[in-house]
């Protein structure tokens, strides 16, 4: 995969936050030397936020978010606020556009004491520094920049890097789980909600990094798993399964083959799997007209055997025995509020960057709602969550 086909989710996200001609846009289309933003004069220009996967050297690929003004005004301003506080919880790195000729404004001061309070590294950018006559000093995360005149913006850019110099901590899907020569095997249903012509994100991406880690993967539909093991010359070292065939892959394998799931890998991929773990005995505590939120960070047309609208609900159902009530999300869709629900279920989030799916795991942590993603309920449901868990080298307490 090269740096131009790098999924959004496994890229640095660095938003431009600001009031409105505060030389956000301009900022933005210096620093990416393309005109992504348009530029006027006029405030609220910007309108909704504006994305663009480049490759910042020596870093590698980035997501650049331009946002509209946080001064806004009106109804259609207070729209356009809450979007722009949408990427707040998507950035890694924030970098805060301030006129120089204005100064920090009230509403400025309010961003960075937000900022720290998400721990949000933030790179404050001093713009049309062209167009004043004396400089203050400056900190250490404080830069004067000249969209207009192009001063500035390289020393941005290294900024920036060394900030995300940090963060470039080498994570795995599965390949820590494995040696080079191993083999594994992906159960992969092609069934009615499989994209036509292609794989799910997180079968390619487990796919492409056990190849990278040089160990063998078979790939099989569920019909195919009981002939696929027999012609291997020995047992796999792993079996990794979409959740919606866990339960039929774990009656179809011996007891000896450890197994998991993708959205498992996927919560842990997340630095998040032992608070869905937990989330997970949410479900037998379940009563009659409980709500339960089922979400999932991508848009897809929804098929009539849909995983989160359907089989989810009907498994969930069965297993507890009550009628319960649900609301779904989908995409960059997800409650401010979610003091109604008894339960989230969420999906692997394989769509949208960690920091984002942990700011919706601590949404509901902080509200005591208990959070729990797809595959771990499923496998939860179907008893084999503690089997599951077993090849991460996680062994928690769990009655399940």
């Amino acid at each position: 995969m090269g740096l131009n086909d790098t999924v959004s989710a496994q890229r640095i996200h660095i938003g431009f936050f600001g009031m409105r001609n505060a030389g956000k846009s301009s900022l933005v289309n210096a620093v990416t030397s393309q005109e992504i933003s348009v530029v006027s004069d006029v405030k609220g220009t910007t309108t909704d936020p504006v994305k663009k996967s480049m490759e910042l050297l020596p870093l590698g690929p980035v997501l650049i978010i331009d946002t509209p003004g946080l001064d806004d005004e009106g109804e259609l301003g207070e729209k356009r606020i809450s979007k722009a506080r949408k990427i707040l919880t998507q950035s890694d790195i924030a970098v805060l556009a301030v006129d120089s000729a204005v100064g920090l404004r009230n509403e400025d001061e309010r961003l960075i004491e937000e900022f720290k309070s998400r721990n949000l590294p933030y790179i404050i950018a001093y713009t049309k520094s062209d167009l004043i006559s004396e400089r203050k000093e400056i900190a250490s995360n404080e830069i004067y920049v000249s969209s207009t005149e192009g001063t500035g913006v390289n020393e941005l850019k290294e900024l920036i890097g060394s900030f995300c110099r940090y963060m470039k901590q080498e994570k795995h899907i599965a390949s820590d789980l494995l040696c080079p020569n191993d083999i594994a095997v992906l159960v992969t249903p092609i069934d009615e909600s499989a994209p036509k012509g292609r794989l799910i994100l997180p079968q390619q991406q487990v796919l492409r990094e056990l190849l990278d880690a040089h160990c063998t993967a078979v790939v099989c539909q569920p019909e195919e798993l009981s002939q696929t093991l027999s012609m291997l010359n020995s047992k796999p070292k792993l079996v990794i399964t979409d959740s919606q065939v866990f339960e039929y892959v774990a009656d179809n394998i011996s007891d000896d083959i450890p197994l998991t799931s993708f959205s498992i890998l996927f919560a842990r991929y997340k630095g998040r799997l032992n608070t869905l773990v937990s989330g997970a005995k949410a479900i037998d505590s379940l009563k009659n007209g409980d709500k339960v939120l089922i979400s999932e960070a991508c848009t897809h047309h929804r098929q009539c055997n849909d995983i989160g609208t359907v089989k989810l609900p009907k498994w969930l159902e069965k297993y507890t025995g009550v009628k319960l009530e649900y609301s779904f999300t989908s995409g960059g869709d997800f409650p401010e509020d979610l003091k109604d629900y008894a339960l989230v279920i969420h999906c692997g989030g394989c769509m949208i960057n960690e920091r984002e799916m942990n700011s919706r795991i601590d949404k509901a942590e902080i509200l005591g709602i208990p959070i729990v993603n797809y595959g771990v309920a499923i496998a939860h449901i179907n008893g084999i969550l503690k089997r599951s868990l077993l090849p991460l080298n996680i062994s928690l307490d769990l009655d399940c």
